[in-house]
C-alpha cells in the first residue's frame, strides 16, 4: 500500500495526464474526424499507463501479465486507429481533389463557346503532375551535370520528384557536390536523396523539407517524462526483489534499493548519453528517450527517434553503437569491479549455476573469481549483479531488429533489404524462446508493435560504412550472443562452473 505522501502524487500525475489528454482534445476538435482519430491514438498509448498509476494509487497493483494485457490491447488499438486514420486521410484528399476538378470543368464548361461543344471528345490520358513548382525544378535540373549525375528522366514521387540517370563518380563526393549546389540555389527549402532504386541503380529524389521528421510536442515529451519516472519505480522494484522484498508493499525500504536502482539507471543514462553525443558529432537532432520499464530488470532500456534527417549510413552507424558502447563499457566495468572486490560474505550469494546463464559472464567470473565458482554458493558484490542487468538490457538493444540499436547497425551495414530479414529471424527466434521466458515474450511484443520498421533512408543511403565500422558492428553482435546465451553444462563442467 501507498502511504499518506505518495497517494497525492500519483493522483496528481494521473490529474495532470487527464488534463493534458483533455487540451489534446480540444485542439483536435477543429479539425474534425482526423483530428479525433489523432487524439484517440494519443489517449490509446497513454491508457495503460493511466490505468496502471490511477490503480497503484487507490492501491491495487497489476502484475506484469497485466501490465503485457493492456500493452498488447493498446497497441492493437493504436495500429486499427492509424489505419482509420490514413484511410480518413486518402478519402479528405480524394474528396478535395474532386471538388477541385469539379471546379476546374464547370470553369470550363462556362469559358468553352457552344459550337465547341458539339466537337468531338477524344480521351485524353493524363500523366500525374509534379508538385514542385516548374520555376524549382527546372533550378534542380540545372544542379546536375555531366560530371556529377546526368538526368534521363523525371519521375513525380511523393510530393517531389525522382530523377533517374547515370551517377558519374563517387557517390558521396557527387552528393556533397549536388546537395551544396541545391542549398546554393534554393536555400533550405528541398533535400536531395541518394538511394538505390529497384533495379539497383542509383537515383537521386528531391522532397521538400517540410516532410522532414518533426520534433515531439509537449503531450509526447511529458509521455516521456511519465516513463521515466515509471522506469524510476520498476529500477527500485527490480532492486528490491534482489534483496527478497517487494518496494511497492514496503516502500519504506526504499534506501536499501536505491543503491541497485541508480546503478541500473547509471547504465541507462550512460547509453543514453553515448547517443547524444554521436548524435552530436554527425549534427542529428535526437527526441527525448522513451524509457521501457521492466521490472524484471529494471527496463529494457528506451525508444529513442530521429528529429532530423541522416547524412549517410555512416552516420547511422556511428550513433546506433554509441549507446550500447557507452552502456556496455559502464556494465562491464560494473561487473569486473564487483567480481574483484567480492569476497565471503558479500551481500549477495548466487548459486554456481547461476553463472551459467551467461558466455560471456561466466567467463569472465571464471577468470577473476577462480575456483570459488565450484562452491556451491558464491559470494559476489551487488556491482556483480548490476553490470550484469546492464550487458542484458544492452544486449537485447543489440538484437538485430527494426529500429534496436542492433537493428540499426544491420540497417547500417548491409542494407535495408538484409535488415528486414533480420528482423523477422529476430522475432521468429524470440517468439520461440518466449514459450519459456516471459522476458523474451515481452521484448517480442515491444519489437513487433513499436520497433519492427526499419529507420527511413538517409540522404546518402548508397555510401556503405567502411571496413571498420563493419568490424565493430560484428564484434557487438558476437557480445550479444555471447551476452544472452548460457553456457552448456559441458563446456561449464571444462570451465569449472557448477
Amino acid at each position: 500500500m501507498l502511504t499518506s505522501s505518495e497517494t497525492p502524487i500519483i493522483a496528481a500525475v494521473v490529474l495532470v495526464a487527464f488534463a493534458i489528454l483533455g487540451w489534446g482534445f480540444y485542439r483536435a476538435r477543429p479539425f474534425g474526424k482526423l483530428g479525433i482519430l489523432a487524439w484517440l491514438q494519443s489517449v490509446v498509448l497513454m491508457a495503460p499507463w493511466l490505468l496502471f498509476f490511477g490503480l497503484f494509487a487507490a492501491g491495487i497493483y497489476i502484475n506484469i501479465a497485466g501490465i503485457l494485457l493492456l500493452l498488447v490491447l493498446s497497441t492493437g488499438i493504436y495500429i486499427f486507429l492509424g489505419r482509420q486514420l490514413r484511410q480518413a486521410g486518402q478519402d479528405a484528399i480524394l474528396k478535395q481533389r474532386a471538388t477541385a476538378r469539379l471546379a476546374n470543368q464547370a470553369s470550363e464548361a462556362v469559358t468553352t463557346p457552344a459550337d465547341a461543344k458539339q466537337l468531338p471528345v477524344v480521351a485524353e490520358v493524363k500523366v500525374e503532375a509534379i508538385t514542385i513548382p516548374e520555376e524549382d525544378l527546372n533550378t534542380i535540373k540545372g544542379i546536375f551535370g555531366i560530371d556529377t549525375f546526368f538526368a534521363t528522366e523525371t519521375i513525380p514521387y511523393q510530393e517531389g520528384a525522382i530523377f533517374k540517370g547515370n551517377l558519374r563518380g563517387e557517390p558521396e563526393e557527387v552528393h556533397n557536390r549536388l546537395t551544396k549546389s541545391l542549398q546554393n540555389r534554393l536555400g533550405d527549402k528541398y533535400r536531395l536523396f541518394l538511394v538505390e532504386n529497384t533495379d539497383g541503380k542509383p537515383v537521386m529524389i528531391v522532397l521538400p523539407s517540410r516532410t522532414d521528421p518533426r520534433p515531439l510536442q509537449l503531450p509526447q515529451k511529458v509521455f516521456a517524462v511519465i516513463l521515466l519516472v515509471a522506469t524510476i519505480a520498476t529500477n527500485l522494484e527490480a532492486a528490491g526483489l534482489l534483496l527478497n522484498f517487494d518496494l511497492f508493499s514496503n516502500p519504506s525500504r526504499v534506501y536499501e534499493a536505491l543503491p541497485i536502482g541508480l546503478g541500473i539507471l547509471t547504465i541507462l543514462i550512460a547509453h543514453e548519453i553515448g547517443h547524444w553525443l554521436l548524435a552530436q558529432k554527425h549534427q542529428v537532432r535526437l527526441s527525448w528517450p522513451f524509457f521501457l520499464p521492466a521490472v524484471q530488470i529494471g527496463s529494457f532500456g528506451a525508444i529513442t527517434r530521429f528529429e532530423s534527417l541522416l547524412p549517410n549510413r555512416k552516420a547511422l552507424f556511428d550513433i546506433a553503437l554509441a549507446g550500447p558502447a557507452f552502456g556496455g563499457i559502464v556494465s562491464l566495468i560494473m561487473l569486473v569491479t564487483g567480481l574483484l572486490i567480492s569476497h565471503p560474505g558479500s551481500l549477495f550469494q548466487l548459486p554456481n549455476k547461476f553463472f551459467q546463464g551467461s558466455i560471456l559472464v561466466g567467463s569472465l567470473a571464471r577468470v577473476v573469481l577462480g575456483s570459488s565458482l565450484q562452491a556451491p554458493l558464491v559470494n559476489v558484490h551487488p556491482l556483480v549483479i548490476i553490470g550484469w542487468l546492464g550487458l542484458v538490457i544492452t544486449a537485447l538493444n543489440l538484437m538485430p531488429a527494426g529500429q534496436l540499436d542492433g537493428g540499426r547497425i544491420v540497417q547500417a551495414i548491409y542494407g535495408r533489404k538484409t535488415a528486414g530479414r533480420a528482423t523477422i529471424a529476430t522475432l521468429i527466434l524470440l517468439a520461440l524462446v518466449s514459450l519459456g521466458n516471459t522476458l523474451a515474450m515481452y521484448w517480442a511484443i515491444v519489437i513487433f508493435f513499436l520497433q519492427r520498421d526499419a529507420e527511413r533512408p538517409s540522404l546518402n543511403e548508397v555510401t556503405e560504412p567502411d571496413d571498420a565500422r563493419a568490424a565493430l558492428g560484428l564484434l557487438a553482435l558476437f557480445l550479444m550472443i555471447s551476452t544472452l546465451l548460457p553456457l552448456t553444462p559441458a563446456l561449464a563442467g571444462k570451465l569449472g562452473i557448477g
